[in-house]
């Protein structure tokens, strides 16, 4: 069901299981000391949409928003919406990160973590073809003005259960091996 549209993009509404998790994660202890909140989870957990507001919480030493806050207030994303869209049937992690401001950030900033169809297919293609697939996926967070605060990259890491299984395997047996050669 359709509830709005956003920039030409079709949004859906939430379900039951992401708006519980949506308020869980705006109570959970972790999320909530960045100064972030989720505003929204889509239903097919394709989109999730977080705010920051300036405030004792987010305020920095020369008055702005802490670029940590900025860091951290979407750092779940983009893997908790890849771990819920694919079932749990690939192994999703980070790999690492980068932060680049653009201006200082006051009062209101947004963000939206989004994943197209097209990109969810080709992320599954490239893991079925290779065991694993990384890629860097960017998002902007945008003051009440519409401009450019800071740019958060993440590499993340798709892996098939197999592939990943495999891989720990191997360095286990490795280890093994390396302990009894010590």
């Amino acid at each position: 069901m359709v509830q709005a549209i956003n920039k030409g993009v079709t949004v859906q509404g939430e379900s039951f299981k992401t708006w519980f998790f949506r308020h869980g994660m705006n109570l959970y202890p972790m999320f909530f000391c960045t100064g972030g909140k989720v505003l929204y989870i889509q239903k097919d957990w394709k989109c999730a949409r977080v705010q920051l507001k300036f405030g004792l919480r987010t305020r920095n030493y020369v008055g702005t928003i802490f670029g940590g806050s900025q860091f951290s207030a979407v750092d779940p994303f983009h893997i908790v919406l890849l771990i819920n869209i694919f079932k749990k049937k690939y192994v999703v992690w980070d790999k690492a990160a980068e932060i680049k401001f653009k201006k200082p950030g006051r009062g209101k900033l947004r963000t939206e973590v989004r994943y197209e169809d097209e990109e969810i297919k080709y992320i599954q293609q490239q893991a079925e073809e290779h065991g694993r697939y990384e890629f860097v996926k960017t998002v902007e967070w945008i003051d009440e003005e519409g401009d450019v605060v800071s740019t958060v990259s993440k590499t993340i890491y798709v892996a098939t259960k197999e592939y990943f299984r495999q891989r720990q395997k191997e360095k286990s047996e490795r280890k093994s091996v390396s302990d009894q050669n010590s």
